[in-house]
């Protein structure tokens, strides 16, 4: 007998993810300009497959804010201004909800929601001196494509930094390698 295949793996795996990241309010002293900042990060998460619906995961996750050079931050001496990035690592969990059969009555298509957490390194430090605490959810849709190891997604995440009270979205496309 040969060796039975499955037609999707699971097991440790690498995911990566890239795309849109915006902040509504982001972090300012008392009576600063503040205002809708555009932007895009990118992530890569390392995890395991427990199941078919659980994936915890640790990520890092980093972002660069498009600001206007009025945008003073945190800067209490008003030196610095402009775009600002942050470097983000944690930890997350994946949980899929409903799959979806395809012809052949394999789980392909699934709906998930994911919860995350870490800590937040803005850059530069003399615009936004404080670290801070990432806290995100979301949902999206994930597709176990037929070359086994792969698959693709698409999510969309409401993302709030806890100690300086922003708050913001990301939506951005996944891919996923299980080895």
């Amino acid at each position: 007998m040969g060796r039975v295949y499955q037609e999707v793996e699971r097991g440790a795996f690498f995911e990566a993810r890239g795309g849109f990241w915006a902040t509504m309010s982001p972090p300012v002293l008392a009576g600063g300009k503040t205002y809708f900042s555009r932007g895009q990060a990118a992530q890569v998460d390392f995890g395991i497959d427990i199941g078919d619906r659980f994936s915890p995961s640790v990520f890092f996750l980093a972002s660069a804010n498009t600001m206007g050079s009025d945008y003073t931050g945190l800067s209490k001496s008003g030196t610095a201004s402009g775009d600002y990035g942050a470097i983000m690592p944690g930890a997350a969990l994946k949980v899929r909800l409903i799959g979806f059969d395809d012809g052949q009555g394999i789980n392909r298509l699934w709906v998930y929601a994911r919860l995350s957490g870490g800590a937040v390194f803005y850059n530069p430090s003399a615009l936004l001196p404080n670290l801070d605490v990432l806290i995100t959810g979301g949902a999206g849709i994930e597709y176990f494509t037929r070359l086994r190891h792969f698959s693709i997604g698409l999510e969309g995440n409401f993302n709030f930094m806890a100690l300086s009270q922003t708050f913001g979205f990301s939506v951005m496309p996944t891919l996923k390698y299980v080895f």
